[in-house]
């Protein structure tokens, strides 16, 4: 299959042009200028692309957080411009590569597969019963409500009675309203939202959700089920709903307060209620943790539990182990007065009692402490706080045979999951347990308190004592929240001090470097989310907000229960590392999905018979192809139309090598006649830079060639048709310029091997770029490779941005000041002379590491100034491709 030069040698040797039908200069002058206006377009289109290929690889590599919006966003820029891209080439080429256009379509349509795939498709069932719920239905009822219903049918134990409104029930709420395109243009519009803008978001989606209809038939079904607990709980029977979202209570992820729950809800109110707890999926402090997360909203189906309400004399939580220590197995009860909502909102005091398993399970320690608030049903609807009475404050919420009994249950419960779970539980006023929800309990590492025996070391503590709801150790400005506006610029890497521990302070977990309420324990929502991403936590701190001042820098020391001024270093030492709470999220996994359509090239050679339309599997490849072809097509426009003005002239200087340049716009001078161009003719900004780069330093020929470099060239022309042809082609010398005075695309192939150099430089930086790409040699593979290798890191070391495939490498610079890129294209023009024939003696290290050593010695002297050199982090890929983070920072040779 001819390649690009022999395709200009048949262009060059048949002296013959397309029909110009008998175009004027004028009018030939007007359609170059047409196609040239369409290449620029090309050009930008490609550069964009690849600038938005290059941000999803950084995104997945450094494990950012971003939503969907970030995903969709950058999928969809991508498509457009490479859709610029298409639609540049056909202007350039009408008739020639219209196959692309079916090609872009199909990567399309599995883009939209793939961006709009979610869970499996949910049930029939509007409403279920909890009794015919087990695990086996988290799909359809969300992991909470099946973890309820597996305990019912399975252990035995007391859960109250009730039903669950479906994810099918759900899907069919946000379509009966026509939600779900609304709430998905919201989302987008508001990007990846952070305080400042999450409530703005939140309010204007929760506000479409508590105005919509529920569908009459939903609406039949729950009044239905309603109806059948009337039946088992008595008339008019109160009930509470709680979220049961899929994802929520699942390993790794308990959404620990992030949703709303109602309580004491009469019939006439259940359906308002149920639109309340669906709007609490876009509340700021849930959108903040799915975004924390990596979980896609899509995922994210509300299913509703309804169960009768327990009117509770006492409730709180029960860990079947110690969450503060995953060594230690003692069962810790927590409990309160009253609903046990005051204990998992953080809002009140609540005792701890720890149980021992051996020899058998006992009490082994009490923390009774003064419950002067409960929260209680109120006798119509609804809950009320109200005072404790004096004598119940002070005394225990639970008798020991209760505690014993708690413990009891949480134990059975462990050995049917077979891990650690948080159970939280009521006892209703007649003295019967219930169990109101069991999942999975994040377990962190022991304190290190210990090593804090001489705290005094440390300093003057501003505040100590409390509880360590969360270990760890963290340093940062103190930022005061006593309402959700405080929430609104809060500092990246601050500390959270607040009066009480609310969930939804949450919203902020992500800029969190460690919390400190003057109430809450280690059994609230907001301790177990701190717990789950890792950050320190100390709760029931008297004082705190007087002793810790607004902006303040302190160091947060939660295992040793104290707050100490500025930064102390032998404490912070002393912090574990924080573990990423998106390490394996299932965005991430999305984004990578998204990318295997967009990112991977496949078409690495232009001369290879498979580098045509139909082989084009990604986005990327499209713009390999599209790049290649309209440079061909701009180069052979002269010669297409028998328009001497646009067609190449050589280049008349004393080099060995044959040059040929087109001038694109502005890129001479002036108009130069006949079919010679000087040197001293050139305008174009980067060729110069390129040319200083090739002559900065004369080249020494070619290296002398061992025995096994020499019988590594003659296997390979021998066996390797394209090398042969190429060896015989008149035009294997050649190689071709297209300019303007900021503009350079260079085609080059010297004997074995070609190059590509382009480059747009002015002073607009932010649209600058370089980018070159070498392939190919005489040598077998292994040593093209290892040559491919070399000129990537001698790059690597100088800023670029460097892929290697196969034996093949690509460099690119985005961006960047004109001084710092014309330097870069100097770099390119030496290398582009003096790596000629290397890969001959790549089979011996030594002298290939002698090579390297010469060459960057020569561009630090001759090119790239001493000391002006920044490394980048370098980063190898899945397939193996080495790459560092673009940008215009300079690197530094180690």
């Amino acid at each position: 299959m001819p390649g690009f030069f022999e395709k200009l040698r048949s262009f060059f040797s048949r002296r013959e042009a397309h029909d110009a039908s008998g175009l004027s200069d004028a009018e030939l002058q007007a359609e170059f200028r047409k196609r040239y206006h369409n290449f620029k377009l090309l050009l930008t289109a490609n550069t964009e692309a690849l600038r938005i290929m290059s941000d999803m690889e950084r995104a997945l590599r450094e494990r950012r957080t971003f939503g969907m919006s970030f995903v969709r966003s950058q999928a969809t820029a991508a498509t457009v411009n490479v859709f610029r891209i298409v639609s540049g080439l056909r202007e350039i080429a009408p008739g020639k590569y219209d196959e692309l256009a079916a090609r872009l379509t199909s990567i399309q349509k599995a883009l939209d597969h793939v961006l709009t795939q979610s869970h499996a498709e949910p049930g029939p069932e509007l409403v279920l019963p909890l009794e015919r719920v087990d695990l086996s239905l988290s799909d359809q009822v969300g992991a909470k409500m099946a973890a309820l219903g597996e305990i019912v049918q399975t252990l035995g134990l007391p859960v109250p009675p009730g039903f669950i409104v479906t994810a099918r029930g759900y899907k069919r709420m946000i379509e009966h309203n026509g939600l779900g395109e609304e709430i998905s243009r919201i989302l987008q519009a508001a990007g990846e939202p952070g305080p400042e803008t999450a409530l703005a978001v939140s309010a204007s989606v929760r506000q479409k959700i508590l105005n919509a209809q529920v569908p009459p038939e939903l609406a039949l079904a729950v009044m239905d089920a309603y109806a059948a607990l009337e039946a088992k709980a008595g008339p008019g029977v109160r009930v509470s709903l709680r979220s049961s979202a899929l994802g929520e209570d699942a390993a790794g992820q308990s959404f620990a307060g992030q949703f709303s729950s109602k309580l004491n809800v009469a019939a006439d109110s259940i359906l308002e209620a149920y639109k309340e707890v669906v709007a609490s999926k876009y509340s700021p402090q849930a959108m903040a943790y799915r975004l924390a997360k990596g979980i896609p909203d899509e995922f994210i189906a509300m299913c509703v539990g309804c169960m009768v309400m327990v009117k509770a004399a006492c409730g709180g939580v029960v860990y079947s182990k110690n969450p503060l220590n995953v060594r230690d197995d003692s069962i810790i009860v927590h409990a309160a007065l009253g609903l046990p909502a005051t204990v998992v909102d953080g809002a009140a005091q609540s005792d701890e009692f720890t149980v021992a398993r051996a020899p058998a399970l006992h009490l082994a320690k009490s923390a009774v402490r003064l419950k002067s608030t409960r929260l209680d049903c109120d006798a119509g609807e609804g809950v009320r706080t109200r005072t404790s009475p004096g004598e119940q404050a002070a005394q225990p919420a639970l008798t020991e045979a209760q505690i014993l009994a708690l413990a009891a249950a949480a134990l059975k419960l462990e050995a049917h999951y077979g891990g650690a779970l948080d159970i939280e539980w009521a006892i209703d006023e007649a003295g019967a347990l219930f169990i109101l929800q069991c999942r999975a309990l994040v377990q962190t590492e022991a304190s290190n308190a210990g090593e804090r025996e001489n705290a005094g070391r440390f300093g003057a503590a501003l505040a100590q004592g409390g509880v360590a709801a969360s270990p760890g150790v963290a340093a940062g400005v103190v930022h005061h929240v006593r309402r959700d506006a405080d929430l609104l610029g809060f500092p990246d890497r601050g500390i959270l001090v607040s009066p009480q521990a609310r969930p939804r302070w949450a919203s902020v977990i992500g800029k969190c470097a460690g919390i400190v309420a003057e109430s809450g324990g280690a059994a609230g929502h907001l301790a177990n989310v701190a717990r789950e991403f890792g950050v320190p936590a100390l709760l029931s701190l008297p004082g705190a907000m007087d002793a810790l001042g607004q902006g303040q820098e302190v160091t947060l020391d939660a295992d040793g229960l104290a707050v100490y001024p500025g930064l102390v270093e032998e404490l912070l030492a002393l912090a574990a590392p924080r573990e990423d709470a998106r390490a394996f999220s299932p965005m991430h996994a999305m984004l990578r999905r998204v990318m295997d359509l967009i990112v991977p090239l496949h078409l690495l050679d232009p001369a290879a018979m498979e580098f045509s339309p139909k082989n084009c599997r990604t986005l990327h490849d499209i713009t390999r192809f599209c790049h290649e072809k309209s440079v061909i097509e701009m180069f052979n426009f002269g010669q297409d139309f028998q328009f001497s003005k646009r067609a190449a002239k050589q280049l008349k200087h004393r080099v060995p090598m044959k040059w040929w340049l087109i001038n694109l716009d502005d890129g001479f001078t002036h108009d130069v006649k006949g079919k010679y161009v000087q040197l001293d003719e050139i305008a174009s900004i980067p060729m110069l830079a390129l040319w200083r780069g090739m002559t900065a330093v004369p080249w020494a020929g070619p290296p002398p060639v061992d025995a096994k470099g020499f019988m590594s060239i003659l296997g390979q022309a021998a066996s390797n048709p394209q090398l042969e042809a190429a060896a015989r082609s008149d035009y294997a010398e050649l190689n071709y310029f297209m300019v303007s005075k900021h503009f350079l695309s260079l085609s080059s192939r010297f004997g074995f091997h070609f190059s590509t150099i382009e480059a747009l430089v002015d002073e607009r930086a932010r649209e600058n770029y370089v980018s070159f790409q070498f392939k190919g040699g005489a040598a077998e593979f292994s040593r093209r490779r290892r040559r491919a290798e070399m000129i990537g890191h001698i790059l690597d070391l100088y800023g670029f941005q460097v892929e290697i495939k196969e034996d093949a490498m690509f460099a690119r610079l985005i961006q960047g000041g004109m001084d710092y890129l014309l330097e870069r294209i100097g770099i390119l023009g030496y290398l582009l002379i003096h790596t000629r024939q290397l890969d001959m003696i790549m089979g011996n290290e030594a002298r290939a590491l002698q090579y390297q050593d010469k060459m960057l010695k020569d561009i630090r002297t001759a090119i790239a100034a001493p000391g002006e050199n920044r490394r980048r982090p370098k980063v190898t890929h899945p397939d193996g491709h080495i790459s560092r983070a673009p940008g215009t920072g300079e690197a530094r040779e180690e």
